[in-house]
């Protein structure tokens, strides 16, 4: 299973388990976090969500081959309907950070409550880099969190960078030694399952509320932008040459 589920002691743990693809994301992948996501919000039982990876990769983002051929076009694809559930996540969700967090794999971080990552940690949002643009409401998620410039330098640049770095834009709430990672974020889990319930979902949504129709109008206008720059002249010449393994070539473009 390329997607790993685990209710125990109030919290069910959702975890990348392709580490031979470095955690690449599948469609079928969104579709088993979105089913796993949605009974979670009707299994009162589970009280936090965690988002782990493997201690060497949380995620590479999306598989480019897959997310060719099953692009975001519909409401029902499967990454808007994961990106919709976490967006709308009535409980508090925890991620815990090792490796690679490429792409998605940062940006869905940024609707997460609590994140930790491991010191060797390296976060990266190349959207431009393959001819695209932000999703997951990153483009306005990321300059609220981190000012404007440091989004700017991340989203238009697209390079990475470690998690000191993301903590102190405010990406992440604490850098954790490697070894420690999944146990801490487990210990900020189960803090979050012994509080009353109630009072952690009525002030995550107070918190929240104030820009959650500006985060799904937001969405709506990415997903329009970067459901058209698939098929650009920009993105076929990104993604071949990701998979020719050369550096692209954008001269020719305006």
């Amino acid at each position: 299973m390329d997607i790993l589920t685990h209710k125990a002691d109030g919290i069910l743990t959702i975890e990348f388990n392709r580490p031979e693809k470095k955690n690449a994301i599948t469609a079928a992948m969104y579709s088993a976090m979105v089913e796993a996501l949605k009974d979670a919000e009707s299994d009162s039982a589970v009280r936090a969500i965690l988002f782990i990876g493997k201690p060497d990769v949380f995620t590479a983002g999306n598989d480019i081959e897959d997310f060719l051929k099953n692009p975001p076009t519909a409401a029902d694809s499967p990454v808007l309907q994961f990106l919709a559930q976490i967006s709308r996540a009535t409980k508090p969700m925890v991620a815990a950070v090792a490796g690679n967090a490429v792409g998605i794999g940062t940006t869905l971080l940024l609707h997460c409550d609590l994140v930790y990552a491991a010191d060797n940690a390296k976060f990266a949002l190349p959207f431009a880099q393959l001819g695209l643009c932000p999703e997951a409401a990153s483009s306005m998620l990321m300059p609220q969190i981190a000012g404007y410039q440091r989004a700017a330098e991340k989203l238009l640049l697209g390079e990475a960078f470690n998690a000191e770095e993301a903590r102190e834009m405010g990406l992440i709430n604490k850098v954790v030694p490697g070894d420690q990672l999944f146990a801490y974020a487990q210990s900020q889990a189960a803090k979050l399952v012994a509080l009353p319930a109630s009072s952690i979902r009525v002030t995550k949504r107070l918190m929240k509320q104030a820009q959650t129709a500006a985060v799904e109008t937001q969405m709506a206008e990415e997903i329009k932008h970067f459901s058209a720059m698939l098929s650009s002249p920009e993105a076929k010449e990104a993604f071949t040459a990701f998979v020719e393994r050369r550096k692209p070539d954008f001269s020719k473009f305006e």
